[in-house]
């Protein structure tokens, strides 16, 4: 990743929210996450989409302290701001989605049961420190919720708290997560449960046969008559702002996109006829990051998500066209005489075609297939 690490070694100071993420390596952590990033985790990536996510991974995670980097700094969080958050995202998708996609799963669970601490939700709940303090891997069964008012999971008042039932889609990490967050729907109330709990023998998980992030683990989960006590509860809130706030938030290119594209386009570069591909893409690419940390950072520091919700789900959508059109590139600049399995470039393709699909509402679906209808070439 030279050039982008030319950017983060410079004194200059961040005036823009990209120049902040090239910025954040200088902070301890960040460089030492991208040391492990593309030492550990890039090389064995193909091994990794085979043979799955590893517990030495999550254990070398931890040991980083990039499972509670988001906690408070008493229980031993970092102490850092969104824009090196953002780069380790950018370091773990370029070194490999698979691991980046569990621990995202996780990250910014962390961020939000900390947000709990205050409240009587977090003064009582049993997971809470353990959590905070990176000793628990958390999955995630959140976007169900999308699929209101069918195949989302069912909360139904019971006498000390809620019990749950239902199918999560797509659990990511199976197998290594220890607990999970969990949002149901009463249909009765029309509110969303947000709750934090121990995975037990009520979940019962069925394998997929992905094609693209195999080795993510990602495992579809049937919930029977799950008992979720009042404690373990983080947030009760409106379906309608649940689904407002998701759809904002899921409009956003989210740092992965760059994060693999950096990757796409340094490997083009290392080929022989793909250098002019390259230093054509790389500004765009540079110019699509900018402009989406720009209009995120808008939306966090208080601005109308729903104004610009328009213009951040067209950057979503010509993100995902240029990785789909880079991976393509490289594709072609390997090929001739097969792809075998121990191409790069057949790995990449599949993780460009995750990140086109993942975190799809039904904005970011019409948002893209109407970039798709739009551009239909027309002869001459």
């Amino acid at each position: 990743m030279p050039a982008q690490a030319a950017v983060g070694e410079t004194t200059a100071p961040a005036t823009t929210a990209a120049a902040a993420v090239d910025a954040a390596e200088e902070r301890p952590l960040v460089a030492r996450t991208k040391k492990y990033a593309l030492e550990k985790l890039a090389p064995a990536a193909l091994r990794t989409d085979r043979e799955h996510v590893s517990r030495e991974t999550i254990e070398d995670l931890r040991g980083l302290g990039l499972l509670n980097h988001l906690a408070p700094l008493e229980f031993g969080g970092a102490g850092l701001d969104r824009y090196a958050d953002r780069r380790l995202h950018e370091l773990l998708a370029y070194a490999d989605l698979n691991v980046w996609l569990i621990w995202a799963q996780h990250a910014p669970t962390v961020a939000r049961v900390a947000g709990t601490l205050n409240s009587a939700a977090g003064a009582s709940h049993p997971l809470v420190e353990p959590v905070l303090r990176g000793e628990l891997l958390i999955g995630a069964a959140l976007s169900d919720v999308r699929r209101y008012p069918t195949g989302h999971l069912t909360a139904r008042r019971s006498r000390d708290g809620w019990t749950v039932n239902g199918t999560v889609s797509w659990f990511s990490g199976w197998g290594l997560n220890e607990a999970a967050v969990l949002a149901a729907v009463d249909p009765e109330s029309e509110q969303v449960i947000l709750a934090l709990v121990p995975i037990d023998e009520h979940y019962r998980a069925t394998p997929l046969a992905l094609q693209a992030l195999s080795g993510s683990r990602t495992e579809r989960v049937r919930i029977l008559d799950a008992v979720v006590p009042d404690t373990y509860v983080l947030d009760v809130k409106p379906l309608a702002e649940w689904q407002h706030s998701d759809i904002s938030t899921a409009g956003n290119a989210g740092s992965q996109f760059f994060g693999l594209g950096r990757r796409i386009l340094d490997e083009i570069a290392g080929e022989p006829h793909g250098t002019g591909v390259a230093e054509a893409w790389l500004p765009y690419l540079r110019d699509l990051r900018a402009r989406a940390y720009e209009l995120a950072d808008a939306v966090l520091d208080g601005g109308d998500p729903d104004a610009s919700l328009a213009e951040r789900l067209s950057l979503k959508v010509r993100a995902g066209e240029a990785l789909t059109t880079l991976s393509g590139a490289l594709v072609v600049a390997r090929a001739g005489r097969g792809l075998p399995a121990d191409n790069t470039a057949q790995l990449h393709a599949r993780s460009a075609l995750f990140l086109q699909v993942q975190g799809q509402t039904r904005a970011v679906r019409t948002a893209q297939l109407d970039a798709i209808t739009d551009r239909v070439p027309r002869l001459p």
